[in-house]
């Protein structure tokens, strides 16, 4: 069913739904957001006709919204000081009175 969906829907809606089920007669199709399910709602008598014409025996189409869960974004990893971006905040940390900043920066040089 997949396939014929592929074949009849706009190729701007394909990347954003898909087929759920096709139950009784009646085709179910997930949408990723609402406004791809308002876009394929108005088009529900056409590609009822289509999939008629494909030889698909439907007599309805349901519009589910399923938000797409995007794949979790993977921690990056801890970043480097070069040698001389140590030596830097070395001599920044040494120009500075005692203060929240100056140890910051020492544990800056430090952990880099």
């Amino acid at each position: 069913m997949q396939r014929h969906y592929e074949a009849v829907a706009p190729s701007s809606l394909l990347q954003g739904s898909r087929i759920l089920q096709l139950r009784q007669h009646v085709v179910v199709i997930a949408a990723d957001n609402g406004a791809v399910a308002g876009k394929l709602r108005q088009m529900i008598t056409e590609l009822i006709s289509l999939f008629q014409a494909r030889g698909c025996e439907i007599t309805g189409i349901q519009i589910k919204v399923q938000v797409a869960v995007p794949p979790p974004v993977g921690l990056s990893p801890p970043r480097i000081l070069s040698q001389p971006a140590r030596e830097a905040l070395n001599q920044l940390e040494e120009n500075l009175a005692e203060s929240p900043l100056k140890s910051a920066l020492r544990r800056l040089a430090k952990r880099g």
